[in-house]
């Protein structure tokens, strides 16, 4: 099989998924037509990511064993399930259960699934082909904002939950028929060539016995919360701070949409020639700097525009260096399941990045954000390739 067809899945797939960095397109309307306060609405990303992030742990560990194109096919049925029933919704708590949790799993279930894939496909280049994989998923808020506008002012918010469920749905399942492991003779041959001081494969067990993945794990907590506080946000950052209207406002969307895809694929690539920790300390000393001018609260429209970019961009790294620090570290053969748990930190920094953001004000909080950054630089500097000896200790002792 053409391994390049995977990767058209992959990026057909994360397209649909990434719809979800959308949502501050709907905070207004949803407001307008139900009354609900700004605070509330916005609870809803933060319980989309968290349940999205829960998912990959379960998903992770099926698909290591039955293969991606069925878990991902049930993601894709239960994303857009999720997205019907919210279109019926009426309370909040309806909408928390129907987009948040149902949705939450479908794509939880369904993005490990083309990631995992395409790193088991190209171990020789992790880092570019992680960052292609999921730069879909970063362009899935820049091609679906004009959908999501249009259908909003030409049918109503509930009515775009309603189409919107549709189309995932049949493009998601569409990809997902594309997805497929490599022999597994093929992989340990490739990988073993490609890296072969990193060819360990660690079960979830025995990574958890690492400390390593300890580092790593608070690493991605950190710099996802200041991705996703500025994203959760970012319409709100450009009316309260900038004193925007809402039309310049939104454009962040895009901005921050377009340069979260070009990080995940640049930097990607750039992890392969400069080293994965070198590019990490890279990308968190960029993001501390940026989150530290946005505290000042000096900001006018194209200094808005390109602080927002600038983050979209690392967090995009992000999104694309941990997959590959993962199979770097413990190997492919339990990726799905590795990465499953690593993500839990993404999936964390939904919920802390948003409600730092609410309990403080913004400014303070873009200042925190930047200190936490810091440490992560600090924390990449030290982190060190689990040792074969090590492997081998952990495996006597879970034997």
């Amino acid at each position: 099989m053409n391994r390049w067809l995977v990767v058209l899945g992959a990026v057909i797939i994360q397209i649909n998924l990434g719809a979800v960095y959308a949502w501050s397109l709907f905070n207004q309307p949803l407001m307008n037509k139900f009354g609900w306060a700004r605070e509330d609405v916005v609870v809803t990303f933060s319980i989309t990511i968290a349940i999205f992030a829960l998912a990959t742990i379960f998903a992770g560990r099926l698909q290591d064993k039955i293969g991606p194109r069925w878990v991902a096919t049930i993601g894709g049925v239960l994303l857009g399930l999720g997205l019907v029933l919210a279109s019926q919704a009426t309370t909040l708590y309806q909408l928390y259960f129907f987009y948040g949790v149902i949705g939450g799993i479908g794509i939880g279930m369904t993005y490990v699934c083309p990631l995992s894939a395409c790193v088991k496909w190209f171990p020789d280049k992790r880092g570019f082909i992680s960052g292609v994989a999921v730069a879909g998923f970063g362009l899935g808020g820049l091609i679906f904002k004009p959908i999501i506008e249009l259908l909003i002012e030409s049918m109503g918010v509930s009515s775009t939950f309603l189409y919107l469920g549709v189309i995932y749905l049949i493009l998601v399942v569409a990809g997902a028929q594309l997805l497929k492991n490599p022999p597994v003779e093929e992989t340990t041959r490739k990988a073993s060539k490609a890296i072969p001081e990193l060819s360990n494969n660690f079960s979830p067990k025995q990574m958890l016995g690492t400390y390593q993945f300890y580092l790593l794990w608070f690493m991605f907590l950190f710099g996802s919360m200041s991705g996703l506080m500025v994203i959760s946000f970012a319409v709100d950052i450009g009316v309260d701070i900038v004193n925007l209207d809402m039309g310049k406002a939104a454009n962040a969307v895009m901005v921050i949409a377009l340069f979260n895809a070009a990080g995940r694929i640049v930097l990607g690539r750039v992890s392969d020639s400069f080293g994965r920790t070198n590019t990490l300390m890279m990308v968190y000393g960029l993001t501390a700097l940026i989150m530290f001018y946005m505290s000042t609260g000096a900001m006018n429209y194209p200094t808005f525009l390109l602080s927002v970019s600038l983050i979209g961009f690392c967090f995009g790294g992000f999104l694309a260096l941990f997959p590959s620090v993962t199979a770097d570290f413990y190997g492919t053969k339990n990726i799905g399941s590795n990465y499953g748990l690593m993500y839990q930190a993404y999936g964390i920094s939904a919920f802390v990045g948003p409600l730092i953001a609410k309990a403080i004000p913004l400014t303070q909080a873009f200042l925190l954000s930047g200190l936490f950054c810091v440490l992560a630089l600090v924390m990449a500097k030290l982190v060190e390739v689990p040792k074969k000896a090590d492997a081998g200790e952990l495996v006597k002792q879970e034997a």
